[in-house]
């Protein structure tokens, strides 16, 4: 039995946990979240407690168990903390600017590349360079943000492009620094 999946889930005052087989669903200040769970896991509600129980005995629902109580307690934080990924943009000239559910990015490409945000997820950018993206669902904002990076990873030579707040990238040499001369 997964010793994550037997921790209780405390619910801070004004959430409320829902389950209706297979689809869980919190509502809290935050927003309102729904997650499908696997057929092998039962979420019981006992007072402020979340229990998530394993009605199964296979190794694969098993495996589900700390997996499924892990995703509930990620709605619970989502909705009443909420998440938040920080990006940056490196290299000359490049910003971005936040226009309601829009992120405006000049990037060194040709033109401006302009990303349509999803219901739920909110941009901030500040000093032209730092994006802020803030939302209830964690899966969901990191997978925007993922997105968004995507578009014009960090290249090796000059660590040029958008990244994590934070995040270190080995640079390589260029060609004049490991050239010898060439007698």
């Amino acid at each position: 039995m997964s010793r994550v999946g037997k921790k209780p889930i405390v619910l801070p005052a004004g959430v409320k946990v829902t389950f209706n087989a297979p689809v869980v669903e919190v509502q809290g200040k935050g927003g309102h979240l729904k997650k499908t769970l696997p057929s092998s896991v039962k979420v019981e509600v006992q007072g402020n407690e979340v229990h998530i129980k394993n009605v199964s005995e296979q190794d694969t629902a098993k495996a589900l168990h700390g997996l499924s109580r892990t995703l509930v307690q990620n709605m619970v934080i989502g909705v009443t903390e909420g998440y938040k990924k920080e990006l940056e943009l490196q290299g000359v000239g490049y910003r971005a600017q936040a226009q309601g559910s829009k992120l405006n990015m000049t990037l060194g490409f040709s033109h401006p590349v302009e990303f349509q945000l999803p219901a739920g997820i909110s941009a901030q950018v500040e000093n032209n360079t730092k994006v802020i993206l803030k939302g209830a669902d964690k899966e969901l904002l990191g997978f925007i943000a993922a997105n968004i990076r995507k578009i014009k990873p960090p290249e090796p030579y000059k660590g040029k492009g958008i990244r994590y707040l934070g995040e270190k990238i080995s640079l390589k040499q260029g060609k004049a620094a490991g050239a010898g001369g060439g007698k």
